[in-house]
């Protein structure tokens, strides 16, 4: 009878260990919940794949993206993994786990114009006639940099709700967003006023991943072990067709006036040898 309460003390620790890891990621944006509930299926996939046992949890406190990157490079921070564009800088401070969320489609960018001003875009033909208009972005945003780095005007600010007020009141021309974001904002009533430009699109290279704080190492590795085998599983590549399928055919994507740009930020560690990993569409 002695030797009951014995095993079951001997088990405990084996109980403990068992219990699963909690993972705190950010709060979503302010009109922005489906692609950020995509990005929670991404992760709740990758998990799956991998093996592991982690409870999910979403950060109580709204978040800027360098407030992100500051937590996550805190060993102490208030989340413990986040998924952003990458850049050489984010790479330095933080884990990334080097298979694209969204399989590019973050470097993809349809524009935020006011509805009288829809017609003239008709006319934009090349990049020297698209520098004749300013861009807005958050001033924290690696497009920011992107797009100045190819020689087109933009206008900077802290608050990404400011935006839609700067574009309406023509601080601003256009307020380029990923594919996946535009149709959600302008479902806001932060988008009040404003009209999704129908001809142009931005393309450069980029990549979403989920980044982990540096001292997480294993449960990098086992990200990266899961989206390795969603990728490899198809699991991936449907999970995105059923989010954006529609999405990318309603805005004609093959049939818009394409301005490829060059990204300075991307690492030279992207994984762009790897057809796998990334979105390609015919037309």
């Amino acid at each position: 009878m002695r030797r009951r309460p014995l095993l079951l003390a001997l088990a405990a620790p084996a109980l403990a260990a068992a219990a699963p890891e909690r993972l705190v990621y950010p709060q979503h944006d302010p009109g922005r919940r489906p692609a950020w509930e995509y990005m929670v299926a991404v992760l709740r996939l990758a998990i799956e794949r991998s093996g592991g046992a982690y409870e999910l949890a979403e950060s109580p406190l709204p978040m800027t993206q360098a407030r992100v990157v500051r937590e996550l490079a805190d060993e102490r921070g208030l989340v413990d993994l986040a998924w952003t564009m990458t850049s050489t800088e984010r790479e330095a401070r933080l884990l990334p786990v080097r298979v694209p969320v969204d399989r590019g489609l973050i470097g993809w960018r349809i524009a935020f114009v006011r509805p009288e001003s829809v017609e003239r875009w008709r006319e934009v033909r090349s990049l020297a006639e698209l520098s004749r208009y300013v861009a807005g972005q958050g001033q924290d945003w690696p497009d920011y940099d992107i797009l100045r780095a190819n020689g087109l005007p933009v206008q900077g600010t802290s608050r990404y709700e400011a935006l839609f007020d700067m574009l309406r009141i023509g601080r601003i021309d256009y307020f380029p967003r990923a594919v996946f974001e535009i149709d959600d904002e302008l479902a806001s009533p932060m988008a009040h006023g404003v009209a999704i430009e129908p001809h142009v699109l931005l393309r450069y290279p980029a990549a979403s991943y989920f980044f982990v704080r540096p001292d997480r190492p294993r449960l990098a590795a086992e990200l990266q072990r899961g989206m390795e085998a969603a990728v490899a599983d198809g699991s991936l590549a449907r999970l995105f067709q059923l989010r954006f399928g529609d999405l990318i055919r309603r805005h004609r994507l093959t049939e818009r006036r394409q301005f490829l740009l060059s990204n300075p930020l991307l690492p030279p560690a992207t994984p762009l040898n790897r057809p796998g990993y990334w979105l390609v569409l015919e037309g």
